[in-house]
């Protein structure tokens, strides 16, 4: 992803937030109070400076009661949407070129979305606790992957699936020498 790139989805993120914030009559302090980040964290992301995790995404989703890909603009009327490939963002970037791509994602509270993820070896997310609730559904196209939850590890290969609930903090690591491809859906509802 170019730094052109980050910068049009950081200003999208920009404008939606602030957008979805006045439309909501909520101050910054309700806001981050809401969505549990600092209120500096929250204005550095309003001017477009700041670049949010993908748990800070899912954050400020849950407290305005949207999804991300509401925040991110995936999502939009009409009732059906087809994305080019070079409409779809790029909201985590590995430190060996992994990629994580929000590929589509439903509008308003209840929260669904479907993810391309790119491991490259050694690379690790690690994401914290989504709303209770949360479920995450993840298939592994190839390679293997490590999903540690609670404690414990689940190791995943090339064609293994997994149903978890993700409302507790949770990594996703490739140990391995090869890349890993998977995707994943996450339903995740709204307070």
């Amino acid at each position: 992803m170019t730094d052109k790139d980050k910068t049009a989805i950081n200003e999208a993120i920009a404008k939606r937030v602030y957008t979805f914030r006045k439309q909501y009559g909520m101050s910054l302090d309700e806001l981050a109070k809401n969505a549990e980040i600092s209120k500096g964290m929250l204005v550095q992301i309003e001017k477009g400076r700041a670049n949010p995790s993908i748990g800070i995404l899912c954050k400020l989703a849950n407290a305005l009661a949207v999804s991300v890909a509401d925040i991110v603009a995936v999502s939009d009327d009409p009732k059906v949407t087809i994305r080019q490939p070079q409409d779809i963002p790029t909201l985590w970037n590995g430190e060996h070129g992994g990629a994580a791509r929000l590929l589509a994602g439903s509008k308003g509270t209840i929260m669904i979305e479907l993810w391309r993820w790119s491991m490259f070896p050694k690379e690790q997310f690690v994401s914290e606790a989504h709303s209770k609730g949360t479920i995450e559904l993840i298939h592994v196209e190839g390679g293997c992957l490590d999903v540690l939850v609670n404690g414990e590890t689940y190791t995943l290969s090339a064609g293994d699936s997994m149903t978890a609930e993700m409302d507790v903090a949770h990594t996703y690591q490739n140990r391995t020498n090869e890349p890993v491809h998977f995707t994943m859906t996450v339903y995740e509802k709204s307070r």
